[in-house]
């Protein structure tokens, strides 16, 4: 547990620095891994009420890393969908997990950390069989 609150510490001190917060990563996140979605899809799939996931859209729109278009399909929709600065900002996003993973686990060999990931990875599997997760992730 402790880990995990020092990487999410880390993660958001970085996060910060890009004027950013998780709920930011995770918005931004969805939209770059499965593709432009509606705002309620979108709320939903990060898993935070509606109000929230439209006022972080709102951030990201007058930074640049968003863009809204309205669609007109079975009812009005407004369809998030990243820009180049916003994949770009995913992408730094990423840099920075891997440069706060190298920090946690520069006391580890290579071996070592082969081990950790194989024994997180089935702590996981098990979380994600009773229904802790959505899924295993790679």
């Amino acid at each position: 547990m402790a880990a995990g609150r020092a990487v999410d510490t880390l993660m958001a001190e970085r996060l910060s620095v890009r004027g950013l917060s998780p709920l930011h990563r995770s918005v931004l996140d969805t939209p770059a891994a499965l593709g432009p979605h509606a705002r309620l899809d979108l709320a939903t799939q990060v898993e935070m009420p509606e109000a929230d996931v439209s006022r972080v859209i709102g951030d990201l729109l007058a930074q640049g890393l968003v863009q809204v278009m309205v669609v007109h399909i079975g009812g009005r929709h407004e369809v998030v969908t990243l820009t180049p600065a916003g994949t770009a900002a995913v992408g730094a996003m990423q840099d920075d997990m891997e440069s706060v993973q190298e920090v946690l686990l520069a006391s580890l060999t290579r071996g070592e950390r082969t081990q950790l990931h194989y024994v997180l990875r089935r702590v996981y599997a098990t979380a994600a069989r009773c229904g802790g997760v959505r899924s295993v992730p790679s």
